[in-house]
Formats: C-alpha cells, sequence, structure tokens
C-alpha cells in the first residue's frame, strides 16, 4: 500500500531520490491519468508520450518550462483556448523563449539555428572537445580522485557551447562562474520559481551580436548576427540574444546531468567499464542507454489548447499536462526489462530522453558527442574508476543525493576515485 495519490509531485522531497516507483505506480493504473492536488495529468506510457509531442496542434507549449507553477493568468473558456493562450501569452513566465513557443513563431525561430548545427562546426567542436575534456582532466588527474560534476561535467557542457557560439575565451571564466549555479525547476516551499536564470547572459549576447553586424566575422556568433527569417526578414536584436541564452541555459545543464550519470553507471558496473575499455565502438550504444535509463529531463510540460481524449481519458482544454519523458523510457510495453542497462538493448535509440517531433532538443546530436568524448578521453586516462566509498558508502548502502527539481534528474555531486593512466600507456584517442 502506497499514499502517492496523496502526494504533490512538485513539492513532496520523497520523489526526489528516485521518482520511478511513482511512474510505474501511475502507468500501472493508466498511463494518461489525473494526478495530486493540482489536477495535472501525468501521462507515463511511451506511445501516450509520442502522441501528446508531436500534436501541437492539440497540446501547447506555453507552460513547457514551468509546467503548474505559477498558473495560467486566465479562467479557461470553453473547449478551445488557442485565441486565449496567444491573448495572454506575454505574460507567461518564459514565453520568449524557443522552449514555450508554438507553430508558426516556433518554426521561424528554430530555423535560425540552421547555421550553428552544420556538420562543419560539429566538427569543429569535436575537436575543441577532446582538447577541453584533456584540459579539464590534467586538474585533478593526479590526485586519482575527481568530483566529477563540478570539476568536469559542467564547465565540460558549458564551455562546449561557449565554444559553438563563438563566445570569446577570455569571457569562458564568467560563463562558467554564474551558470553552473543555475537549476532549473527547482523547488521552493510555497512552489514558486525563482528569477529567470538567463537575464544575466542578456547584456553579454545583445553586445557581441551587435558589434558582430558591425563587425562580421567568420565565427558562429557572425553567422546568427546575419541570419534571417524564411521570408527575408531580419530578427532583432534581442530574439538573437534569447536564443543564443537558451541554448546556454537548456544545454549546459542537461548535459551535465548525462555525463555524471553516465558515469555512475559505469563507476558501479566493472563488468559494463571492461567492455567498454575494450571495445570503444560499444561507446555510442552506451550513451543511448544511458539517455533511456537516466535521461537528464524528468518533466517535459504543455497545455491542452482545446477539450481532447488521450488514452481513454478526456483533457479539458486548459489543463496542464506532464510529459514524463523518464516514465516513457521506461515503459515495459516497449522496453524489455525497462529498469536493466542493457548495452546490447537494439531498441535503446528509440528513447524519447531529448523529446521527439517539432520541439525535440536541438543539441541532441551536440550533446551525443560530448557524452562520447567524455566516456572515451575518461576511460583512457583514468583507470579502474569507482565510487568513492568515503563520500557515498559502500556498494551495498550507496548514498547519492539528486537535485530538488521536478524538471531534472541530476546528482547534486558524484565522487570518483580511479588510478592515474598516462596517454602513453592508455589507448590515447589521437586528435
Amino acid at each position: 500500500m502506497n499514499d502517492f495519490d496523496s502526494k504533490d509531485f512538485f513539492t513532496d522531497p520523497s520523489f526526489i531520490p528516485d521518482p520511478h516507483p511513482y511512474f510505474d505506480h501511475l502507468r500501472s493504473e493508466c498511463p494518461v491519468r489525473f494526478t495530486g492536488p493540482r489536477n495535472v495529468v501525468a501521462v507515463t506510457g511511451f506511445e501516450e508520450c509520442l502522441a501528446v509531442l508531436r500534436d501541437t496542434a492539440t497540446y501547447s507549449n506555453i507552460n513547457a518550462a514551468t509546467g503548474p507553477f505559477p498558473g495560467m493568468p486566465f479562467e479557461p473558456e470553453g473547449d478551445d483556448i488557442g485565441e486565449q493562450i496567444e491573448r495572454h501569452r506575454p505574460e507567461i513566465p518564459l514565453n520568449e523563449h524557443l522552449v514555450t513557443m508554438d507553430p508558426p513563431q516556433h518554426t521561424r525561430v528554430r530555423r535560425l539555428l540552421g547555421g550553428l548545427f552544420t556538420p562543419r562546426r560539429l566538427a569543429e567542436n569535436e575537436d575543441f572537445m577532446w582538447r577541453l575534456a584533456d584540459r579539464l582532466i590534467d586538474t585533478f588527474h593526479e590526485s586519482g580522485k575527481v568530483e566529477l560534476l563540478h570539476q568536469y561535467a559542467q564547465p565540460f557542457a558549458l564551455l562546449t557551447i561557449a565554444d559553438l557560439l563563438g563566445v570569446p575565451e577570455e569571457d569562458h571564466a564568467a560563463f562558467v562562474a554564474h551558470l553552473s549555479t543555475q537549476t532549473p525547476g527547482a523547488m521552493a516551499e510555497d512552489g514558486a520559481l525563482g528569477t529567470n536564470p538567463l537575464e544575466f547572459l542578456d547584456s553579454q549576447f545583445s553586445a557581441y551580436i551587435e558589434d558582430r553586424r558591425k563587425n562580421p566575422g567568420k565565427d558562429v556568433l557572425s553567422i546568427l548576427a546575419g541570419s534571417t527569417y524564411a521570408d527575408g526578414d531580419t530578427p532583432e536584436v534581442v530574439d538573437l540574444v534569447r536564443l543564443a541564452t537558451f541554448l546556454f541555459g537548456a544545454g549546459q545543464d542537461t548535459t551535465a546531468r548525462l555525463i555524471t550519470a553516465a558515469f555512475r553507471l559505469i563507476a558501479e558496473n566493472p563488468d559494463l567499464q571492461k567492455q567498454l575499455r575494450e571495445d570503444r565502438s560499444l561507446v555510442p550504444q552506451f550513451v543511448e542507454e544511458a539517455l533511456r535509463l537516466e535521461g537528464p529531463v524528468k518533466s517535459d510540460f504543455r497545455l491542452t489548447r482545446k477539450t481532447t481524449n488521450l488514452g481513454g481519458v478526456e483533457i479539458p482544454a486548459g489543463t496542464t499536462v506532464m510529459v514524463s519523458l523518464p516514465a516513457g523510457n521506461r515503459d515495459p510495453r516497449r522496453f524489455t526489462d525497462p529498469h536493466e542497462f542493457r548495452i546490447d538493448r537494439e531498441n535503446s535509440r528509440e528513447h524519447i530522453a531529448f523529446g521527439r517531433g517539432v520541439h525535440s532538443c536541438p543539441g541532441g546530436p551536440l550533446a551525443r558527442v560530448e557524452a562520447r568524448v567524455t566516456v572515451e578521453r575518461l576511460l583512457d586516462r583514468l583507470g579502474d574508476i569507482r565510487i568513492s566509498e568515503e563520500k557515498h558508502g559502500p556498494a551495498d548502502d550507496r548514498h547519492f543525493a539528486y537535485e530538488p527539481t521536478y524538471i531534472l534528474r541530476g546528482l547534486t555531486e558524484i565522487h570518483l576515485e580511479f588510478t592515474p593512466v598516462s596517454v602513453t600507456e592508455g589507448s590515447a584517442h589521437v586528435h
């Protein structure tokens, strides 16, 4: 007997260490159901999650970044509130960012990213990643121990995006100092969200983009500054700034959490670690299965534009829908033995850790490369990677803390110990 139904998923800390028993409970009753005191519809089935993610006509992204907080600034009227959503859109938190936009505006703005994620630019960015990985590893290599989140994963993810966008290297330290402290969707006693964590960056990117419009170069910021909409119109500086700041805010934290989750798996499973060391061709598949099992985004949200029926459940217009990506990724109807890590799982890549449809994560390809480079380079230079028993307890009684947020799933820290390997000894990646 459990008391899940009397608890509030958004504020109750008991859900933080492991939300999957709750998700399993919901899915076993119905993969689409109303939950808790906030009357949020939780979607926990794989196919049902896909249906929501792909249907932008029925489900609006207006509340994607915040969920049920602070609530809509209007009372839904009737069975179609599309006009109400648009009328009140300027009042919704983070309405100016890509994640909360709906087509056709979303389509128009996302097109501007085309110049950033080109194969050539991603290849150049990967070259930077290998160098950055070594630079960060050098700072802790001789000690034989590392707190991976703060000493490696966060600066690695953040500086990778800084390089992709062309942020001047002399400004990198300031970005790390500020953005490493932000956690989206952090819980507060009254359920309120903090201030927009991206506002700090606006002045930085405004200056960069205005400078590139006056003095264009060949860097990515110049490409962004010179980009146009499909109809030929030139975006306002503020619109480009918002796009750049959102990439920073959304990309660095999620990728850092993916890296730490991946290394918890590697450090806790010596046989898996041995497999990966002996056959590096398994690394991409390892990353996909890690994304399926421990994806960093716990909840995505939508607002029903119109009254609809999903999985046999009628959902009125104006209802907050929580798309539980990790629950979909552990749906036994889609994945056999869903709570087990299997490096030979044939359908791992079907996961929805990056979402699906028009709002799928634009940085997904980048995150995959970041994880692959990190796994390969740490395996090159760190031998016998293991969890610190001093910090996290013995193997049969581990203690890990997770960020108190309903949006992300991420360790607050992970302490590893290892045997330093010189690059001449290891199977070093030549790059």
